[in-house]
């Protein structure tokens, strides 16, 4: 050992071996830490359909909060993330449009929950009708009732009815790409 400025220096270079060692396990922290971020706090998803225009558009990039609902159920007006129970794409995005222990019907093209019609700026005037599912339809209970914003070209609960608490990801809050579109989910 000499001194340098006062302080002793350990002149010894780091083998190539510990420095590998190093390198890996930083490395592997950094994966760890990564995946964890993304199975439990947020996570990037591709929008596979236009059933959300103009809102979020196909081949958005969003962003969902996957631990929000770990405090809280969720409640109208979220844009959530869940499997596609109809199996045609891996995700869907749909708006909370009525929650466990709600009536919703379609009344003349409008959304209708517990006898109110809903108002719905997201949706610019697209008449809501029914498909498969029997209107009105009572939501049970742990479920929500879902659809998209672009009213005409949506498959969501009026085509496989209302969908388990369990099988929603986390919602959808942020757009990240392309960034023209970069910003908060309303």
């Amino acid at each position: 050992m000499t001194k340098k400025g006062g302080a002793m220096a350990d002149e010894r270079p780091v083998s190539f071996g510990r420095w590998l060692l190093e390198f890996c396990l930083m490395l592997a922290a950094a994966f760890a830490l990564a995946a964890g971020i993304r199975a439990f706090v947020v996570q990037p998803f591709v929008v596979p359909t236009g059933s959300m225009e103009p809102t979020i558009e196909i081949q958005d990039r969003i962003i969902a909060n996957k631990f929000i609902y770990w405090f809280r159920e969720p409640e109208v007006g979220d844009v959530v993330v869940l499997d596609d129970p109809t199996g045609e794409v891996d995700t869907l995005i749909k708006r909370v449009v009525a929650v466990g222990g709600q009536t919703v019907d379609l009344v003349d093209g409008q959304v209708v929950v517990d006898g109110i019609a809903l108002e719905e700026p997201y949706t610019y005037g697209k008449l809501s009708e029914p498909m498969l599912v029997e209107m009105p339809y009572a939501v049970p209970d742990a479920m929500v009732w879902l659809m998209g914003d672009n009213r005409t070209n949506s498959a969501d609960s009026r085509v496989f009815g209302a969908v388990p608490l369990e099988d929603i990801h986390g919602e959808a809050f942020w757009t990240f790409w392309p960034l023209d579109r970069f910003g908060a989910l309303e």
